[in-house]
């Protein structure tokens, strides 16, 4: 007889999560912003006790020019083990990889050889377009039935942006994920509270009013994204949506309570139109609906001119760019990238309400350039952007380039590429650089590095249904 056993790499609850085994390689996704050579899955190794620690150890080109890999996901995780999955037999096996200038989406095996995912599916613009409404492909979530895939235009480009759902077993095109979005039209992040039929959805702006840079006249007018969307899960229905105000340009990344038993969650404001400040808020239940309070507000920095690229010249500050934000999965604390001062910063959120600070680590920055101990000639460009949280919550892993075109307008001398660790307490909080973790420069071979998943999983990838 045949027995079935679920993925070892699958927690039914967040507490299990917090004993798995510690991450022994990264997968980061890397771009050439010229166009001419193919975007890569760069492998890296995360094992202290290897000879290879913080090197590259493995390397996927993918077939095509002009992709621009941006984020990508596992094909499915520990929400696999909820009471209504139809199959809870998949592996953690595929993952998923959308061009977010392409709309191409590809499909790499890492089973057979970790080091090496083999590419096994390569989804054509034209299908996602064709079967779902959708253009250029962003953020991965594996949910219990499917594989979600957020998506920024439709098919004709502009929008309105959405969520596709593929196959978890073919990864074909299922279709739109929407029945009724209402006024929804922006999209961006996504993410879900499973056992209360919830999904919340952020806004960024159609592919016209990102792809060539932040657009000042827009920015001023008030005109990207600045509402968050409550939607029926079960019913795929548009139920509440609220506006954070005109001033809050782009609410993104979407952190909610890994604890199901909880409904909140973090969303990061990249600026204010007011002051440039950038702000983290709490989504809340409130009398039977949603509301979203303010938490964390973080000014700019003061600046000489002189010392500033164009775009910020006329204002004489540095805008902290919150540009992601990452929760641990016992939601302790939480990690807010500033990407412009080049500054992470730690908060413990025990009570989501009322965060106390509790570390900070400084790399890259417009004007900073603050070096790593690893390299301390070396002035920084970038800042901490995407954030990753290993599932024990004691490592965190940045990457520095936020989206080729807005590099290129925030540090117009270039930004390089460079990825840092960083060791956590996470017990009393606090931070320290891990000195012997820095893959920069030529490691990654002229790419920009992006988004980084952690092989079994890590604490923006998996939802949970048990407390």
């Amino acid at each position: 007889m045949t027995r079935w056993t679920p993925d070892p790499t699958f927690y039914p609850s967040p507490r299990d999560a917090l004993a798995a085994p510690a991450e022994q390689l990264a997968y980061v996704a890397a771009f050439d912003r010229s166009a001419t050579r193919p975007d890569a899955i760069v492998v890296l190794d995360t094992d202290p006790a290897s000879g290879a620690y913080g090197k590259v150890v493995g390397w996927t080109d993918l077939p095509h020019t002009g992709d621009e890999l941006h984020h990508f996901g596992w094909n499915a995780c520990s929400s696999a083990l909820c009471p209504t999955a139809p199959h809870p037999h998949v592996e953690r096996r595929y993952l998923i990889v959308p061009g977010l200038r392409s709309s191409r989406l590809y499909v790499l095996d890492t089973k057979d050889d970790p080091r090496s995912p083999k590419l096994v599916k390569e989804i054509p613009a034209e299908e996602l377009a064709g079967k779902a409404g959708y253009s250029r492909p962003h953020t991965v979530h594996c949910g219990p039935d499917g594989i979600y895939v957020s998506a920024l235009g439709g098919a004709s480009a502009e929008g309105p942006g959405g969520i596709a759902v593929l196959d978890h077993t073919t990864f074909d095109v299922r279709g739109a994920w929407e029945h009724d979005r209402g006024d929804q039209f922006f999209a961006y992040d996504f993410w879900w509270h499973l056992t209360r039929d919830v999904l919340v959805s952020s806004e960024w702006g159609t592919p016209s009013m990102i792809e060539n840079g932040i657009d000042p006249e827009l920015l001023v007018g008030r005109r990207y994204g600045h509402r968050l969307h409550f939607w029926d899960l079960a019913k795929r229905t548009l139920v509440q949506t609220v506006d954070l105000g005109d001033q809050y340009q782009m609410p993104l990344e979407l952190r909610p309570a890994h604890d199901p038993r909880r409904e909140y969650g973090f969303v990061c404001v990249v600026t204010s139109v007011e002051d440039l400040s950038a702000s983290v808020w709490v989504w809340h239940r409130e009398n039977g609906q949603f509301a979203v309070t303010k938490v964390i507000d973080i000014p700019a920095e003061p600046a000489a001119a002189a010392d500033l690229p164009p775009a910020l010249q006329p204002f004489g500050a540095v805008p902290p760019l919150i540009t992601d934000i990452d929760l641990s999965v016992d939601d302790r604390f939480l990690y807010v990238s500033c990407w412009g001062t080049g500054e992470l910063k730690q908060f413990d959120v025990s009570d989501p309400f009322h965060p106390r600070e509790t570390g900070s680590i400084r790399l890259g920055g417009v004007t900073g350039r603050v070096a790593h101990p690893a390299s301390p000639t070396e002035r920084l460009a970038g800042g901490p952007q995407m954030v990753e949280i290993s599932r024990d919550g004691s490592r965190v892993y940045v990457t520095n380039s936020l989206y080729g075109s807005w590099d290129d307008q925030f540090y117009p001398d270039g930004v390089g590429a460079w990825m840092a660790k960083i060791d956590v307490d996470a017990g009393a909080g606090g931070m320290t650089l891990d000195e012997r973790f820095f893959p920069h420069g030529d490691d990654f071979r002229g790419l920009r590095v992006h988004q980084t998943r952690l092989q079994g999983g890590d604490a923006s990838s998996d939802s949970y249904c048990f407390p």
